[in-house]
């Protein structure tokens, strides 16, 4: 995210970080930007209290306890929105309509999240022994853009890549989500205990997809931007609202197609 900003000339006064966490990217933002006040949000004192320790030597990092559902900030009142793996774990149209409501009118907001393939493993070794909902399900591109449109956001443009993570197993797996504050929030989510005889028919599936004798994972990383209502160019003609660039389309047919 922090190599897209070069992308743009940008000099705002207001910096919202949302889903700050422990506030690494507000202090890069501090950095990048030295005349800007950035605002370090987060929903968890316990992340707000790290944050204050990393950010408290630099006056200008504000941190706020807030919900992306409902941010506490005047509208219209900040230029530059970063939101870092914060959206997977929010109702998208909401929070883009909040985001819409607070960033300027030529301010530019620059989020990633995770879409439907991330996890995919998982999804195929519980398929095996039952049809619960154990993973927690993530919004597909195309459908990011249509509810950033839809919420107020201008020109929203999407692009994504895929990651292939290697574990030794599903416990490294696991003490990795764990420790990125991951769960599964699917309402339809199985609510009872996983018995000892399903979960050893879950590691037995997971173990026959294992390649060369380790676990991989995908992780399909969405990146997405747009402009803040009344910018110019706000106007936009159905189905454009998503645009993936040509290079970028290239780039993921020839990492299926693997070489030739």
């Amino acid at each position: 995210m922090l190599e897209r900003l070069e992308l743009f000339s940008l000099q705002p006064k207001t910096i919202l970080d949302v889903g700050a966490a422990t506030g690494a990217l507000s202090v890069e933002l501090a950095g990048r930007f030295p005349s800007a006040t950035v605002i370090a949000l987060d929903t968890s004192l316990v992340m707000l209290r790290e944050a204050h320790c990393r950010t408290q030597a630099t006056p200008r990092i504000i941190r706020v306890g807030g919900d992306a559902h409902q941010l506490p900030l005047h509208g219209r009142s900040v230029d530059l929105i970063l939101a870092n793996l914060t959206l997977p774990w929010c109702l998208p149209e909401i929070a883009f309509g909040e985001l819409a409501r607070v960033l300027a009118a030529d301010g530019l907001t620059l989020f990633t999240t995770v879409g439907p393939d991330t996890l995919m493993e998982l999804r195929r070794a519980w398929a095996a022994v039952d049809r619960d909902v154990h993973v927690h399900g993530f919004v597909d591109m195309h459908d990011l853009g249509d509810l950033a449109l839809r919420a107020g956001l201008s020109e929203p443009v999407m692009d994504v890549d895929r990651i292939e993570l290697h574990y030794a197993g599903l416990t490294e797996l696991l003490r990795d989500l764990r420790g990125s504050g991951s769960s599964n929030a699917a309402l339809g989510r199985r609510r009872s205990l996983t018995s000892r005889a399903r979960a050893q028919a879950f590691r037995d599936a997971l173990r026959a997809l294992h390649r060369g004798g380790r676990l991989a994972v995908t992780v399909e990383l969405i990146f997405g931007q747009a402009w803040g209502r009344g910018s110019e160019g706000t106007e936009s003609v159905a189905g454009e609202a998503v645009r993936i660039p040509l290079e970028q389309i290239s780039g993921a047919l020839k990492r299926r197609e693997g070489p030739r």
